[in-house]
């Protein structure tokens, strides 16, 4: 039988307008798709936001490769500064454009594509299984999550699974994740009272004591890296007092940190420090000092092993180039699926992703394509 064409599964995926959160028709282009091909196809939507389950082969099975990807894309921007339509999927010398051509609908098409062909050729002794969600450029709470608390539910489980994010930053087999750093962001409020500039006695400047917090939260060494993680960083991203006048002292002054943090520490535990910081300011000053934390997903490490071994011999097979294991980039749906079963990332290039003129090679997709059908085709051996 004819092999499934990747490249133009992922035209036929940019062409629908899957802005997050809207489904678009990318999630019921690839449930016909799979459909035909024999899958299992179960649509989990929750909270407005749509996913797609799918598994070739017996539900439980004990041996389970599975996929996971995003059909979402972030918004287009200026469309007048592509020169392509972004959801046009338009070719010029052998470089595919448009939104989510690398982030990452070339990705799901070459795994999903890859999944097709193998149960067609060589049916294995086990599941196949992709989830698809459309919340990865979102907010993240009714995408993989969705999926992986209806799998609890079904008994459907993973071995192990690849997320086909883009992961490599300059050619295509140089980097996959084997982790990824914790993500959180803490929002600070001082407040004090208001006065006249210059009657400072008869305010409560919060303003020094914001400068004595942030200053105590940047300048503190947090840890000086892992085996398999660099050291974790703190970045102040927002210092404000909304005052536009200079003979007021403001009532209130607002600010924000984010964290990336390795495998040494947990979203409980900075929190932990960052009220201990905030009180100490808090009582040296006299000010009320109020915080909200968002932790957007923990540190998680995929210690080398059977499958990133799988991964880094399929990747250096069909392209001879061998993958530096890494923890390194932001957060990816990895940080979910880590709770459920052993995984790895491996995709694209990323230079362009969430880019202007977002695009990517046809011949990266049939790579790509080539790399997850041997990835495949070893597992089930």
């Amino acid at each position: 039988m004819t092999p499934t064409d990747a490249a133009d599964l992922t035209a036929r995926l940019i062409r629908c307008r899957s802005v997050t959160p809207e489904e678009g028709g990318a999630l019921a282009l690839l449930a016909e798709v799979l459909v035909d091909a024999g899958f299992d196809c179960t649509r989990v939507d929750r909270g407005g936001i749509a996913n797609l389950y799918a598994r070739w082969g017996q539900k439980g099975h004990a041996r389970s490769f599975g996929f996971n990807g995003h059909t979402d894309v972030v918004p287009v921007g200026d469309a007048a500064a592509w020169t392509h339509d972004p959801f046009g999927a338009e070719v010029a010398d052998g470089i595919l454009y448009g939104r989510g051509a690398t982030d990452m609908k070339s990705g799901v098409a070459a795994f999903a594509a890859a999944a097709i062909d193998f149960v067609r050729d060589t049916p294995p002794d086990g599941a196949v299984i992709l989830t698809i969600t459309g919340d990865e450029e979102g907010d993240a709470t009714d995408g993989t999550l969705a999926l992986l608390d209806w799998m609890e539910r079904e008994g459907e489980s993973m071995s192990v699974c690849l997320v086909g994010e883009p992961t490599c930053p300059e050619q295509l087999g140089d980097m996959m994740k084997i982790g990824r750093r914790g993500s959180m962001t803490a929002w600070f409020t001082i407040t004090g009272l208001q006065g006249h500039s210059a009657y400072p006695h008869r305010a409560l400047n919060p303003l020094p004591a914001m400068a004595r917090l942030i200053d105590r939260l940047a300048s503190h060494e947090l840890d000086r890296g892992t085996d398999h993680f660099d050291p974790s960083t703190l970045a102040v991203v927002t210092i404000d007092t909304g005052n536009p006048a200079t003979n007021v002292i403001p009532a209130e002054c607002r600010s924000a940190v984010n964290i990336r943090f390795n495998d040494l520490h947990t979203g409980a535990g900075l929190t932990d420090w960052l009220h201990g910081e905030a009180d100490r300011v808090a009582e040296a000053f006299g000010v009320k000092i109020d915080m909200r934390v968002k932790v957007s997903g923990e540190a998680f490490l995929t210690p080398p092993g059977p499958l990133s071994d799988l991964v880094a011999q399929a990747v250096e097979a069909e392209t001879g180039v061998t993958p530096a294991l890494s923890t390194t980039g932001g957060t990816s749906d990895a940080r979910f699926v880590k709770a459920h079963c052993p995984v790895v990332e491996f995709g694209l290039v990323g230079r362009t992703m969430h880019q202007v003129d977002e695009c990517v090679e046809l011949a990266h997709i049939h790579q790509l394509k080539a790399i997850y059908s041997r990835i495949l085709k070893e597992y089930f051996a």
